[in-house]
């Protein structure tokens, strides 16, 4: 069993009180027992991507950087391996919107940058991050092998399959995700959408999914909060409220993906040969 933590907060306008309630918030799931924290997308500032072509290159930084560092001490201060999403900017200058893993002895694992960037009304992100030149990544923690993808990356099955056969056992999704005031979507609940992709990603793949979400008003968008962990079945076994900061943590048997998968079949009676349509 492993004890995941999943932050669900709110940003303000000011990035150094975010980034220390953000530790605060990691520290309280790792005293609570947690052994995997992750953050939602961003947190160190308001989801800026909601209005077009400013700039706010500001908030980009280095990997390492002010934020990595604080989060590789804390990790090892209390033995636990954080998914920190942030903006990230390269020495070439190139901004991606990434999350960096921290094992429980400090080391960086490494950096997922975001490969599938959305650009709608009040998610034009295309206009601030360059599409992720990475690939998929799983990182070897010292509790699990884990993937990370990020908010829009959750509506492909494609991402979710590909982190699976590289051995990802769990799938974290920090997200930024909710409402636009004013808008009633005619097709209905967007929001039961955003859980039943999610959920479909884990039965599909026959692992542990984590969608972390950040809560609050901000602009035009409210978003869902409502952060969750689904087990290989796809049940959501614990869900946090929609409007109230929050540390959910969620023990998981990730050894019980191994079971689900050979009672589903869908990995051994795949066929790849008839895939080749998929990638043209």
């Amino acid at each position: 069993m492993v004890t995941l933590g999943l932050v669900q907060m709110a940003a303000s306008a000011d990035t150094a009180q975010n980034l220390e309630k953000a530790l605060a918030l990691v520290r309280r799931a790792a005293r609570g027992g947690a052994k995997i924290v992750c953050l939602p997308e961003l947190f160190r500032s308001r989801y800026f991507p909601q209005t077009r072509r400013a700039d706010k290159r500001r908030y980009a930084e280095s990997v390492p950087g002010e934020t990595t560092r604080a989060f590789c001490r804390l990790a090892r201060e209390f033995g636990v391996a954080v998914v920190v999403p942030l903006y990230e900017r390269t020495r070439e200058g190139r901004l991606f919107n990434s999350a960096v893993v921290a094992d429980a002895d400090g080391r960086l694992l490494g950096t997922y940058r975001k490969l599938h960037i959305p650009h709608d009304p009040l998610f034009y992100e295309q206009d601030y991050f360059r599409k992720g030149d990475r690939g998929f990544r799983v990182f070897k923690t010292r509790f699990a092998s884990f993937s990370v993808l990020i908010c829009f990356d959750q509506w492909f099955p494609e991402a979710a399959r590909a982190c699976a056969l590289k051995g990802a056992e769990l799938l974290f999704y920090p997200t930024a995700i909710g409402d636009i005031a004013g808008h009633r979507p005619k097709e209905g609940d967007w929001r039961d959408s955003w859980v039943t992709i999610q959920r479909s990603h884990a039965i599909a793949n026959s692992v542990h999914v984590a969608a972390v979400n950040r809560t609050g008003r901000e602009g035009r968008l409210k978003f869902w909060g409502s952060s969750f962990v689904a087990d290989a079945f796809g049940k959501v076994v614990k869900s946090a409220s929609k409007d109230r900061e929050e540390v959910l943590l969620c023990p998981v048997d990730l050894a019980k993906n191994r079971s689900v998968r050979e009672g589903w079949g869908f990995m051994r009676n795949r066929r790849p040969d008839c895939y080749g349509g998929l990638v043209r």
